[in-house]
Order: structure tokens, then C-alpha cells, then sequence
């Protein structure tokens, strides 16, 4: 994995996840286990043990593997691991950042930003997709047409809490039924992942950023997208939008065409082949002023 913080910092690493994933999506072995884990019914029963007590004893050594402040969170003590999954941060730590004009983070995550082409074809890690294979929707995916993809992929060791990028009105919750492929990169390498996975989108109508799509993908071993605002309504920015049980996972941001100023860095480090570092409520953005009236496009 290559990553590099809004500082410049790089890094590159391959851990014992990254080895274990390389070789169920690519060697003939690990093909045929992969079959069964992506069924949603394996995940599933994962998340019914790691609701029960007997789950807990696996928290001690996830918190010191990938170095977890447990002191950072409202709870430090634990009922189940994924209790401790979706423990919540104490105020103040996910700062939301001020100005009308901004569009945020919605999570912690690594992010990658793929600009919207021709025939609605993005890519992500060298893999095509079309935004009517993402959305199961050629009218809608034209609303994105020219516009960006940023996809926010986020680590188990990242916060699992998501929000609102800018305040709006939330359409209803639309829910896409699919399998359940980890959201590591070296799944993407081998299968479209992100066409094939469980998803859950709204339609987020913002007065600066048009109308933004902030779509849920479940992944291996998450059986559970939990959002907590399935019907129309009022948001705010920052305002808590749902959380993801157990694994890795992803969300994923549809921007129009013209309406969002992306942070240069976020281009170009995706262009260079990295994934940013970024938290939850920090700016990714800027609304787009018009040339000829200064005004809001």
C-alpha cells in the first residue's frame, strides 16, 4: 500500500492482511475459499460472534497491533469486539472545518479521487467502472457525467463513524443488494469490487455543492451498513451520519460537474498513485465560484 499524508509524508507497507488477500483473489487455492467468504451469509455470522461476550477477548491485541488511544474514546472497557468496533470518539477530536464554502471528509479514510469521463467510465486502481454499473442507474450515473468520484477507503484501525460532507436534503436511503469482497486494493487488482458489493446511497441536495450522491460499500466481514437517517431529510455538515460494524469498508462521494473545487493535493497525489490520509470533518473542498459573476455555480 502506498499512502501519503496532507503533510507529504509518505508511506509504503505490505502487512500480513495485504499477503493473505493477494493470495484469495489470486491464486488458485484462495480463489475457491474466496467464493464462500464473500457470501453475505458468512458475514453475517461473523458479525453474531463478534456481538457475544466470548468476541471481547480479541480487542487487547487489535488495540496494540494498530496502536489505538482507547483514551480517545468515550468507553474504554467493552462488552464485545464489536462494541469496541463502533466505540465513539469524545468531542472535539473530529474537528469539523468552519466555512459555508467547504466540503469535508465524511470519515477516516484513505482516499483516492478518479475523475468521471467519457460513457460515465472512471477507474479505481486500473479497474473500469461505469457509474451505471455503481448506481444501477443510467439516468442518474448522467448527473455525474464530467464530474468526480472520491472514493474514501477506510482500514480497521480507522474511526468507523461517518458524516455529512455539507448540510442539505437527504433523499430517502436507496439500498443495492450484493456480495461482500474486501475493499483492499488487491481485491480491486482482480475483481470489480465496488459493482459487486452491498451498497447503500442518498442523494444529498446542497445549496453550494449541488447534489452530492454519498454512497455505504459493505465489505468482508461487514454485514451491517448502519445508517441512522433512512428517510428524507435536513442535514447538517458534520451532523452524524451512520456507522459500519466490523472490517474494512468504503464510502463513496459523486461530485457534478462544476460545482466542487477538489484540494490540489488530493489530484495530485491520486494521479500519482497514492491514497491520502485523511480524517473525518477535515476540508477535501471547495465550492466553485463562477468567472464571469464571482457567484455560485
Amino acid at each position: 500500500m502506498k499512502y501519503i499524508d496532507r503533510k507529504g509524508n509518505i508511506t509504503v507497507e505490505e502487512n500480513s492482511q495485504d499477503r493473505l488477500l493477494r493470495h484469495l483473489y489470486h491464486d488458485r487455492g484462495g480463489k475457491l475459499c474466496l467464493k464462500l467468504l464473500v457470501r453475505p451469509f458468512v458475514s453475517r455470522a461473523a458479525g453474531v460472534f463478534l456481538n457475544t461476550p466470548f468476541s471481547r477477548f480479541m480487542i487487547p491485541g487489535f488495540v496494540k497491533r494498530n496502536g489505538i488511544d482507547l483514551r480517545d474514546y468515550t468507553k474504554q472497557n467493552f462488552n464485545s469486539y464489536n462494541e469496541f468496533f463502533t466505540r465513539k470518539i469524545k468531542k472535539g477530536l473530529r474537528p469539523v472545518a468552519d466555512g459555508e464554502n467547504l466540503l469535508v471528509s465524511p470519515c477516516d479514510a484513505k482516499a483516492t479521487v478518479c475523475r468521471i469521463g467519457k460513457g460515465e467510465r472512471f477507474y479505481i486502481k486500473d479497474t473500469e467502472y461505469t457509474l451505471e454499473q455503481l448506481l444501477k442507474s443510467k439516468k442518474l450515473g448522467e448527473r455525474y457525467l464530467g464530474g468526480y468520484a472520491v472514493i474514501l477507503r477506510l482500514t480497521v484501525d480507522d474511526y468507523h463513524h461517518y458524516c455529512y460532507p455539507a448540510g442539505g436534503m437527504q433523499s430517502p436511503v436507496r439500498r443495492i443488494p450484493g456480495v461482500f469482497h474486501t475493499v483492499n486494493p488487491t481485491a480491486n487488482d482482480a475483481c470489480p469490487i465496488y459493482r459487486e458489493n452491498a451498497r447503500e446511497y442518498v442523494l444529498l441536495k446542497t445549496e453550494k455543492f449541488g447534489t452530492v450522491l454519498m454512497m455505504e460499500v459493505g465489505a468482508m466481514m461487514v454485514g451491517k451498513i448502519t445508517n441512522l437517517h433512512t428517510g428524507e431529510t435536513y442535514v447538517k455538515k458534520g451532523q452524524e451520519k451512520g456507522y459500519f460494524e466490523f472490517g474494512g469498508s468504503t464510502v463513496i462521494l459523486l461530485l457534478q460537474p462544476g460545482k466542487v473545487h477538489l484540494d490540489s493535493d488530493l489530484l495530485e497525489n491520486s494521479e500519482e498513485g497514492y491514497e491520502t490520509i485523511l480524517r473525518m470533518g477535515e476540508r477535501i473542498g471547495e465550492c466553485k465560484l463562477s468567472k464571469r459573476t464571482g457567484k455560485i455555480n
